[in-house]
């Protein structure tokens, strides 16, 4: 009898303290962007600021851009793609969105060592061919941002940036 009693008593808290987190979508959202992602960033942002640093107006000559993508930029988001692909994501909604953001990753990574393929045949065809594969990947990364914005919104987790 007296079990049966504890067991009457204890399982609501059961269930009170399993709907404690409640939403899995905002443990995943949480986890995504301050731990998961936190590697992956910074690896992104050396890669893309190495670039930046070589491209546009900061062009110099095809030597010093050939020497970034080889040494900084193509090594650095090669790292990037992999960390990407080892991300620990829980729930379907935010795995769909970011594979959203890995294929926008690997657009850019072929862009870039197109650029590469680029400089070392000396065809300005395939410069072209960078650019617009640069823009198809811009889409892709606005649509990761505005979709793991939106699902944040809707699962209230702020995101800083």
């Amino acid at each position: 009898m007296k079990k049966g009693l504890l067991a009457l008593i204890l399982l609501p808290f059961i269930f009170l303290l399993s709907g404690c987190g409640g939403d899995p979508v905002h443990d995943d959202l949480l986890n995504y962007v301050n731990k998961e992602m936190k590697e992956a960033g910074k690896l992104e942002s050396a890669a893309v600021s190495a670039y930046e640093g070589v491209s546009g107006a900061n062009y110099t000559d095809d030597q010093t851009m050939y020497d970034a993508l080889t040494k900084d930029v193509i090594p650095n988001y090669n790292e990037f793609i992999k960390e990407l692909d080892s991300v620990n994501i829980e729930t379907e909604e935010l795995q769909n969105i970011h594979e959203i953001y890995i294929e926008g990753a690997d657009i850019q990574f072929k862009a870039f060592t197109t650029i590469k393929q680029a400089l070392e045949e000396q065809d300005p065809a395939l410069i072209q061919q960078a650019n617009d594969m640069l823009a198809d990947a811009r889409k892709h990364i606005r649509d990761y941002q505005n979709k793991l914005d939106k699902l944040a919104k809707e699962h209230d987790v702020e995101i800083k940036k």
